[in-house]
């Protein structure tokens, strides 16, 4: 990213032209699909693969484009007021979220309510998840034709 930042004002035109077109098409390339997988090693028997979390190391301008993406999906659901209510502030972090499940707990208690919690593992969703399903449910918040391509 060094490197790309130093010569932004020589590829600037060019590469916002590139995804520009990117976008009006529905198209992506497929050079900037390749990730390098590298294994990190999380702890414990160094010779159990399970110990082991693959990270994707996309090409840079792989990230420019979907940061890109990004900030138009967030954008689009942000205009229609599509989020999932959970009485969190955006950007907030995970510690935020403890907070804010500790005060509903307080809260319950003190009304002599009783409170239950489900938390769920997200380690591998991406793995798991389904893509037809992703898509399916992107349709149906409104996210269509190209931007859906």
């Amino acid at each position: 990213m060094q490197l790309i930042k130093s010569i932004i004002p020589f590829i600037a035109q060019p590469l916002s032209e590139l995804i520009n077109e990117s976008f009006v098409t529905g198209s992506f390339p497929n050079e900037l699909k390749i990730a390098r997988v590298c294994p990190v090693f999380k702890g414990g028997d160094a010779a159990d693969f399970s110990n082991y979390r693959s990270i994707s190391i996309l090409p840079s301008f792989s990230k420019i484009y979907e940061r890109l993406v990004y900030n138009r999906l967030m954008s689009f659901i942000d205009k229609h007021d599509i989020t999932i209510n959970l009485d969190l502030e955006k950007k907030h972090d995970t510690c935020m979220a403890v907070i804010e499940m500790v005060d509903r707990i307080s809260q319950a208690m003190d009304s002599n309510f009783y409170s239950a919690g489900v938390f769920i593992d997200l380690s591998k969703v991406f793995d798991t998840l389904d893509h037809k399903i992703l898509l399916q449910k992107l349709e149906y918040y409104g996210v269509r034709g190209i931007a859906l391509k």
